[in-house]
């Protein structure tokens, strides 16, 4: 399967050997291909080895990423000599592509210095730069300023550039599903449309009594029903709760499942306390468990930007993200705290998942009316974290993100829980604070920070602070 496709921008000058190009053309296509990656790149018969010098080659070029416009996630610049970079701006200018790049620029040998083998990329890459700043053209860099496409490091590289691709890709267009009113509790989680609708990101909203009305009209005897049931108690382990509850919970899974069909929903925020439990006699935490497992995010309380902030975060890894509180110190240990919920946190973040009731509001809406939470602990595995939020006051949207790792740390409690351990905590809950977010944080498995940030900040624009 495919890891995505990049257009290949090979570039080349004249009085340098063109057989630079050419080899390196081929290094870079098969360093690609071997590691998942497809190629749009101009053939050997459209230009000199296929590289792109002139200005009849950047409108090849152009017509070649025009055509697969559809297929193409972002553009690797390559020097395997100085290139012309007079070429490289029209290629990409009439290509109208509105995707990340990448600059690459070949080491020389410093035993094979002479003019057969001299490369001059060092020098390229920094011409090329200027020009595509002077043109407005938004570029990525390599952390070195030369690096071999036959390397290890290279294709680092291109997985972190890969993962940046796919979020601005994925945030062209975003649908979020707002299911319910945010409960009165929480001002905390207050956004507003108008600026996510600036940036593209439409926010559906349903009425929670829709919801609740069309899955009480459902049978018990359904084909979906049965289904959603069945995927439910193979789910995890189901502690001694009775059937009509867990029917109750598939009957509203099977509603919000056909509602975020219907209207092409990416993630969705599901209003939680009290009224499920009042109303309707669970919580949604294992549904809400399922849609994240099943790469579609859910958060509580109608967290909006929260769940956001988790599809942000499943672009960038193709893995579930939970949402989770900042909850509580971890004794005296300034570099750890402990993130909780209570939770519907997907099944893959847990040691040992478990179906149990919901202790915090049990004694609220009895206990009865509280089955269907996640509990478990999570495994011992490096994340990172994302809060996104809208900034009224300046009309934008700001965040954090920055890399931690949830330890191995025993901790008595219920629901769903880890210990986190991140860099400069105490820095991080002072800038938490002084800019008023949220106490959600959405996570995810592995560490993706450096490519969140690129991608929000330089090619989207928003204002991202970045925990070192």
């Amino acid at each position: 399967m495919s890891k995505g496709a990049f257009g290949l921008i090979v570039a080349n000058r004249g009085f340098f050997p063109a057989e630079l190009a050419r080899d390196g053309r081929n290094n870079l296509i098969n360093t690609l291909r071997e590691n998942g990656y497809e190629s749009v790149v101009l053939s050997e018969e459209d230009s000199k080895f296929g590289s792109v010098e002139t200005f009849k080659d950047a409108q090849k070029c152009a017509e070649l990423f025009k055509k697969n416009a559809d297929k193409i996630d972002g553009i690797i610049v390559s020097h395997p000599n100085f290139g012309e970079e007079k070429g490289i701006i029209e290629a990409i200018r009439q290509s109208n592509l509105n995707v990340p790049i990448l600059i690459q620029a070949e080491p020389d040998d410093p035993k094979r210095m002479n003019i057969q083998y001299r490369r001059d990329s060092f020098c390229g890459k920094i011409s090329d730069c200027n020009n595509l700043r002077q043109a407005g053209i938004l570029f990525s860099l390599t952390k070195n300023h030369t690096v071999s496409v036959s390397s290890k490091e290279f294709i680092d590289e291109v997985d972190r550039f890969s993962r940046i691709c796919k979020i601005v890709k994925g945030l062209k267009y975003v649908r979020l599903g707002a299911i319910g009113a945010r409960p009165s509790a929480f001002n905390t989680v207050r956004y507003s449309e108008k600026i996510l609708e600036r940036y593209n990101i439409a926010v559906q909203t349903v009425d929670l009594s829709e919801i609740l009305y069309n899955a009480n009209r459902l049978s018990d005897d359904s084909k979906l029903v049965k289904e959603k049931l069945s995927q439910i108690k193979n789910y995890f382990k189901v502690c001694s709760i009775d059937d009509s509850k867990l029917i109750r919970m598939a009957k509203f899974g099977v509603i919000i499942d056909e509602w975020s069909k219907d209207n092409d929903i990416n993630a969705v925020a599901i209003q939680c306390w009290t009224s499920l439990e009042e109303n309707y006699g669970i919580v949604p935490c294992t549904i809400m468990s399922m849609l994240s497992e099943s790469l579609i995010p859910a958060a509580c309380e109608v967290d909006v930007t929260g769940v956001l902030s988790m599809y942000v975060l499943q672009l960038a890894t193709n893995k579930p993200s939970a949402i989770m509180d900042w909850n509580n110190n971890f004794g005296s240990d300034l570099d750890k705290c402990v993130l909780f919920h209570c939770s519907n946190i997907a099944k893959s973040f847990l040691e040992n998942a478990e179906m149990k009731y919901q202790q915090i509001i049990a004694g609220t809406v009895g206990k009865d009316n509280t089955f269907g939470t996640v509990e478990g602990k999570i495994k011992p595995v490096k994340s990172t974290f994302l809060r996104l939020t809208t900034d009224d006051v300046n009309g934008c949207i700001r965040g954090y993100v920055g890399n931690g790792e949830f330890t191995d740390d025993t901790l008595d409690t219920f629901g769903g829980f880890g210990v986190y351990k991140i860099n400069n905590l105490q820095n991080l809950m002072q800038f938490i604070c002084e800019y008023g977010f949220e106490h959600h944080v959405a996570v995810n498995i592995g560490q993706v920070s450096d490519a969140i940030s690129e991608a929000l900040n330089k090619y989207l624009g928003w204002d991202i602070y970045q925990n070192i």
